[in-house]
């Protein structure tokens, strides 16, 4: 079953991509410039009016759905159950790893030699 993490991820990054689009679709505050003297930027779909206001009231919505779809991730990151979590953390505690179970006893340390000086005299330790 998907969760609704996923869900709320899944949508998020299709938000954000949508947000992209219409922003690179706008035209900016200069482009209206060459359309008074002619330019073929006053024949678009919508009209030379009507295509700013219908994308970025678009862009107004979905950057809001995006901003409520980011506190609700943030919400769902902070306030996790008990369940949630890990594989590693539902691993019984009395499992060892294979390679434990099977590694030898450790031999005692033996104390190592006193370091002598070139000299050839011992130096405590």
């Amino acid at each position: 079953m998907i969760g609704w993490t996923n869900v709320l991820i899944v949508l998020h990054v299709l938000v954000a991509l949508a947000i992209i689009g219409l922003v690179l679709l706008q035209h900016g505050k200069g482009a209206d410039m060459g359309s008074g003297f002619g330019g073929g930027a006053s024949g678009s779909l919508f009209g030379a009016t009507g295509s700013a206001n219908f994308l970025s009231r678009t862009t107004a919505v979905l950057a809001t759905l995006f901003f409520l779809l980011s506190l609700a991730l943030a919400y769902v990151a902070t306030h996790r159950t008990g369940d949630d979590g890990s594989v590693v953390d539902r691993v019984p505690a009395k499992a060892k790893p294979a390679a434990e179970a099977q590694k030898p006893a450790a031999e005692p340390q033996k104390p190592a030699a006193p370091a002598e000086t070139p000299s050839g005299k011992e130096v405590p330790r």
